[in-house]
């Protein structure tokens, strides 16, 4: 098996923060916290942050306020969390579909998208009620499809893919030997 790669290594040629975009229930939380913890890097989720600068749920957002109001603060948000260099942000998964976001993130960042299949995404979101957009009280399954057709043409625009298995470890693994690929290219002999 091949090993992996040093994280002394990854962060010498580093020079912006890491960014996970992707599919709800892809996954980019756990994998964000996984990737900063071996990196020795911060973490940050933008929907808690943003959760944080409103004092209140994204649900509770969507329903007050509207997801124009969300969508605003969530590029707010990511654009200031995008001002440091080291850090790894899972982002909410709408963020990298708003194309203002979408070049904030691609001009400051390193995108990661997060891929999933449907059935995995399917089981994941249906255990979490924080998802507004899944939440409409129609078929969770054709919104998520819908949602899918719409915006995985926009995660193919992210610098990296990764596809998120059902082992957190080697999804992890996974995105760190695409760092490294990306960070130190082979060399053509």
């Amino acid at each position: 098996m091949k090993s992996l790669p040093r994280a002394e290594d990854l962060v010498t040629r580093l020079n912006r923060p890491i960014v996970l975009t992707g599919m709800p229930g892809a996954g980019k939380s756990t994998i964000g916290r996984k990737i900063a913890a071996y990196l020795g890097w911060p973490f940050a989720d933008s929907d808690r942050e943003i959760e944080k600068a409103a004092a209140m749920t994204v649900p509770q957002i969507f329903a007050q306020l509207g997801e124009s109001a969300f969508r605003d603060s969530e590029r707010r948000v990511i654009a200031r969390l995008l001002s440091g260099e080291k850090l790894v942000i899972a982002t909410g998964g709408g963020a990298f579909a708003q194309e203002p976001t979408r070049r904030i993130i691609q001009d400051k960042g390193l995108s990661i998208w997060l891929r999933a299949d449907f059935d995995v995404l399917l089981k994941r979101t249906n255990r979490n009620n924080n998802r507004p957009l899944l939440r409409t009280g129609e078929d969770p399954a054709l919104l998520l499809r819908a949602m899918m057709e719409k915006r995985e043409p926009l995660y193919a625009q992210a610098h990296l893919h990764i596809q998120s298995r059902s082992s957190i470890e080697q999804t992890l693994h996974e995105a760190l030997f695409a760092l490294q690929a990306a960070l130190f290219p082979a060399k053509d002999d």
